[in-house]
């Protein structure tokens, strides 16, 4: 007796999984929440997953407060300001976010440097407000002015070339890799480093 072939399907199909990945009620109660205002809100899907951003929402840590890491040109940073001796050796240092602007860094490591006759500092520093609280301690500022003067203020050339000094503490912080990428997250802890390796190369 010639007919058309029957395919005879198993009554479990071996390439179906014996219990359904996800009950056919949520699906259909997705398929008609979909879209349309005013209706209630559907539940969350246990196969999402969780956010990706920050615990804390972007704001101030519990414990340790901010991390002192500003968002800048280049990424999120951290700007450290310090002040040195003669012989390159730190005498002053202040850790703030990276998008804070040098004038404010100058305000607050005014208060803490030690007694002077000269103060050499790049063209971030030059501010009328600065030079003369550095005049009523008595320091002399060797500052170049900045290109928006429109007189610049003269300076000692000779003397400003000493100023690579500074470059080369920074340069000898630098060289330790924790402090040159920051592995601590905390602020307390990063310049708790940053200390540490100052002591230890500049003053021991």
């Amino acid at each position: 007796m010639e007919g058309r072939p029957t395919w005879l399907r198993p009554a479990q199909d071996p390439l179906q999984p014996l219990h359904p990945v996800e009950p056919a009620r949520r699906i259909r109660a997705h398929l008609r929440r979909s879209g349309g205002q005013g209706r209630r809100a559907r539940t969350v899907d246990d196969r999402r997953h969780p956010s990706q951003s920050a615990p804390h929402g972007g704001k101030p840590t519990a414990k340790g407060g901010s991390r002192h890491i500003g968002r800048t040109k280049g990424g999120l940073n951290s700007k450290l300001h310090a002040a040195c001796d003669g012989q390159r050796r730190s005498v002053a240092l202040l850790l703030p976010e990276g998008q804070r602007s040098d004038h404010h860094g100058a305000a607050l490591l005014l208060p803490i440097l030690p007694r002077a006759r000269e103060l050499l500092g790049d063209r971030g520093y030059d501010s009328n407000w600065f030079r003369a609280s550095l005049a009523e301690r008595g320091i002399t500022p060797c500052i170049p002015s900045t290109r928006s003067r429109k007189l610049p203020l003269p300076y000692d050339r000779t003397l400003y070339r000493q100023r690579h000094r500074i470059e080369n503490m920074f340069g000898g912080l630098k060289d330790w890799r924790r402090i040159a990428t920051r592995y601590d997250r905390c602020a307390h802890t990063f310049f708790s480093a940053i200390c540490i390796a100052a002591t230890v190369t500049f003053w021991l």
